[in-house]
């Protein structure tokens, strides 16, 4: 984990809460890169934390999502052998609580990453919350459902669920534009020397001052301590959404991602979600590793 030279300073205190909203059109002063590799059990264990903090200071920052490829593997002969992969699965899900079925390597293995990470580029063409939804999917898809995500009828699927326009992703997926925006990605890698995922860059754009840089999955609080730095005050977080509206919004989640944004108790969190399953609002996907929930309406 990297951190500027003199840590984190002291803060003037923000008294102001606002309420929650998904959608600030206001200008945001902070920008979040965050790199990923839909194939990197730890990005995807990095999502109850991200989600989180949108909703607690969203107003503050937007997320750039950083396709880096396979970072983590690179130089290590052992990962590339489909029970190591399914060991290092189903370890991160132990440790995170965010289910990864790492049978996916021995059943129905990725065959090409990086179709993947350009199909990402590719979704991001219509639009860059339409790209995070269609990378969102893909992670279920792959994590979740063990489906290879580099075949196209899997991600024409996960298109689908993303409401993008089908065509034109089609069309996109190997275009000259998706191509170059994946290069794009691997050359800001290289250049903020970004060596492992995930790894989370905070800059604000009003001072021109180097960013504050975490490489690796860390608890929530090293995140917003990294915002109060970059901000140079402590924001009150915004109310919290009902439980509701949070499943309405996101479609499918994870226990672990609502016990994290609503500082429940996973035992807590079972119990406000199967209110909502007996009202037959959500519907209980059962995964290899806890559960998932699906809002039904």
């Amino acid at each position: 984990m990297s951190w500027n030279q003199t840590g984190l300073k002291g803060s003037t205190q923000t008294n102001t809460s606002e309420k929650y909203s998904f959608f600030d059109f206001v200008q945001k002063p902070i920008e979040v890169y965050v790199f990923i590799d839909p194939l990197c059990p730890e990005c995807w264990s990095l999502e109850p934390y991200l989600k989180k903090l949108s909703i607690e200071y969203g107003r503050f920052f937007t997320i750039r999502p950083i396709v880096s490829g396979h970072l983590n593997t690179l130089n290590n002969d052992q990962f590339d052998q489909p029970r190591k992969l399914k060991d290092i699965w189903e370890r991160t899900a132990k440790r995170t609580g965010m289910s990864c079925d790492g049978d996916l390597w021995i059943e129905n293995p990725v065959s090409l990453p990086w179709l993947a990470s350009l199909a990402i580029k590719a979704a991001e063409l219509q639009g860059k919350k339409k790209g995070r939804v269609f990378l969102r999917k893909l992670q279920e898809n792959v994590f979740l459902n063990k489906q290879n995500i580099s075949d196209e009828d899997v991600l024409l699927r996960c298109a689908e669920m993303a409401n993008l326009d089908i065509s034109e992703f089609k069309n996109d997926l190997y275009s000259d534009s998706a191509k170059k925006a994946f290069q794009c990605d691997l050359k800001l890698t290289h250049e903020m020397d970004v060596d492992y995922i995930p790894t989370i860059v905070f800059f604000n754009q009003l001072i021109e001052e180097q960013g504050i840089k975490i490489s690796g999955l860390y608890p929530y609080d090293i995140y917003v301590r990294v915002l109060q730095e970059i901000l140079q005050k402590t924001p009150i977080p915004s109310e919290k959404p009902p439980l509701e509206d949070f499943l309405s919004f996101y479609k499918v989640v994870g226990t672990k991602e609502v016990s994290v944004v609503y500082d429940w108790t996973t035992a807590k969190t079972e119990r406000e979600l199967k209110k909502l399953q007996l009202k037959r609002t959500v519907n209980r996907i059962p995964v290899k590793y806890g559960s998932f929930w699906e809002y039904i309406g």
